[in-house]
């Protein structure tokens, strides 16, 4: 599901603001936490930005508009889950943005049937996990401390989720994920330590963000060096969530896109904003060294040429597309909702989709084999704009 993008202006602008819309379960091998097979970000390097950034305490909370917008939403998705949270994980918790959030008072105030209570009330206890200590004592003393009853807890290691079995009732994460070497074997850590029946929901950086500015990049030092070089980490591609999530165990799948557009003054607020977040480049064959003035002045320019937008002051500002991506999967249990056997329907498709009709699908042939149960087998195709044709066979 594609939802509208959403605006924000960036902290080098103005507070930042929305401005525009808005029996016994099957048991699974868990691949042992640490070191990951292939290495792809330094996590040494990562700790170090992070722990930098948390050290300008006002900067840090300044550029929190990104974290704080996705925290929302992710935490939004809770408010379909009718059932209390004894205890919840919170992997990756960078400052405790999810945490704060969870505090707030009207967290459904766009719903006609809003939910005036915050959504704390539903959690006994949070564990806040991260790598970083300097990040994730950030905010101990502000007030939504006393409004949640919450444990910080430091990781040794991002690739590692160290707790027992069946321990949580909800594991959620935001914006951190993106900086894991073995993906599949974290969900699959994340799913262990998972009560039968509860949900995982997470929210990571994924697919084209940032393209304006990766864009530009390549483009400028094409030009000034006659080359290009790694300036921005590899992201997962939102077609991979779900068989990462299907992989780790989980059922009942969910996932979705997000796109939050971000706009700045020029390349140099951008980048400045992304140090403060402790968002720079950690991949391990990243070019060694800073970009150098003539590659940034000319990123400058192209980004401004190729993206920037006129408003209606008559300033120019340049847009960034932060593209995030939601998940949602269950731990299987007894009572995990089960898709029926093959060969169990009691209808016809082609009764039902009377011949074919247009709205979404081609014409419906059938083919002359018969199964087993008397049933005719279907071939639909459905037609993607822009990709050609897929062909599903039921």
């Amino acid at each position: 599901m594609r939802l509208a993008p959403t605006r924000l202006l960036s902290s080098t602008l103005s507070t930042p603001k929305l401005v525009s819309k808005r029996s016994l379960a099957r048991s699974y091998a868990v691949q042992a936490g640490g070191a990951p097979i292939a290495e792809v970000f330094d996590s040494k390097t990562k700790w170090l930005q992070k722990e930098r950034a948390a050290s300008d305490i006002h900067k840090s909370r300044q550029v929190d508009y990104l974290r704080d917008e996705v925290a929302i939403r992710l935490c939004d998705r809770l408010l379909d889950i009718k059932r209390d949270f004894p205890r919840v994980l919170d992997f990756g918790a960078n400052a405790c943005n999810v945490a704060r959030v969870l505090t707030r008072q009207e967290p459904d105030d766009h719903s006609a049937a809003s939910v005036s209570e915050p959504i704390s009330r539903k959690i006994g206890n949070i564990v806040c996990a991260d790598t970083s200590e300097a990040l994730l004592y950030r905010d101990q003393d502000l007030p939504f401390n006393k409004d949640i009853d919450i444990t910080r807890h430091i990781l040794t290691s991002p690739e590692y989720v160290p707790y027992e079995s069946d321990t949580f009732d909800l594991v959620l994460s935001s914006l951190s994920m993106h900086w894991v070497n073995d993906l599949p074997s974290v969900l699959a850590q994340i799913n262990n330590c998972l009560k039968p029946d509860a949900a995982f929901v997470g929210a990571m950086t994924g697919g084209d963000s940032l393209y304006e500015l990766r864009g530009s990049l390549q483009l400028a030092e094409q030009e000034r060096l006659g080359g290009i070089g790694t300036h921005m980490s590899p992201l997962a591609d939102v077609r991979d969530a779900g068989n990462l999530l299907g992989r780790a165990g989980f059922k009942l799948l969910t996932v979705d896109v997000d796109d939050i557009i971000v706009d700045y003054p020029n390349v140099f607020a951008l980048m400045s904003d992304l140090q403060a977040m402790g968002e720079a480049n950690a991949a391990l064959r990243r070019e060694a060294g800073p970009i150098s003035k003539d590659v940034l002045l000319a990123t400058e320019s192209i980004y401004r040429e190729l993206y920037g937008e006129q408003q209606e002051d008559g300033s120019m500002t340049l847009p960034a597309t932060f593209r995030t991506i939601y998940m949602i999967g269950w731990k299987e249990s007894a009572d995990t909702p089960k898709p029926l056997e093959r060969g169990t329907g009691q209808a016809n498709l082609t009764d039902i989709l009377g011949g074919g009709g247009r709205i979404g699908l081609s014409e419906v042939h059938t083919e002359p084999e018969h199964m087993e149960n008397g049933l005719k087998r279907a071939a639909i195709e459905l037609v993607e704009h822009g990709s050609g044709i897929i062909r599903a066979v039921i």
